[in-house]
């Protein structure tokens, strides 16, 4: 798994462009940056859509007042679903990636197998990166919600 002062590494996510799949090159986009990535199980669950994207939607400004040049949300969805929750959820700060064949979360170390659910998946987390260089990385213990959540991030920034 992925620590705290690794690079991240190469990998291609896809995110929805006027309509269409784009791919976005990782190590491309965090470059000079400070970025909160956080990643959720499903586009459309439960706590990810009641909680946890909302809580980036409500806080984007305060993180961005803090440093923050982009907010990521990724999920191992594909694009279409990725921009339809966005636009769901009124996340227009936010950028939506879709990791359909979860090679991101794969390279990460932060996949989880969650059986018929929905096959692979990403566990959830988020993370603080600076120059594509991981500061921040906190880890969900399965079925909890607390160290990934905007409010925390906020106070570690």
């Amino acid at each position: 798994m992925i620590q705290v002062g690794d690079a991240i590494p190469d990998a291609t996510v896809m995110t929805l462009v006027d309509g269409q799949p784009q791919p976005v090159d990782v190590p491309a986009f965090l470059a000079g940056k400070k970025v909160v990535v956080f990643a959720v199980p499903g586009a459309f669950t439960p706590t990810c859509s009641e909680a946890h994207l909302p809580g980036y939607v409500v806080l984007a400004d305060q993180l961005k007042a803090k440093g923050v040049d982009e907010i990521v949300c990724v999920a191992v969805n594909d694009a279409f679903v990725m921009g339809a929750w966005g636009k769901a959820q009124n996340a227009e700060a936010i950028h939506m990636w879709g990791d359909g064949d979860a090679s991101f979360t794969q390279a990460l170390g932060l996949d989880m197998d969650t059986g018929a659910f929905g096959g692979t998946r990403s566990q959830r987390y988020a993370m603080i990166i600076d120059d594509g260089v991981v500061s921040v990385l906190n880890v969900e213990p399965p079925k909890t919600f607390e160290h990934s959540k905007a409010e925390t991030i906020l106070a570690a920034l």
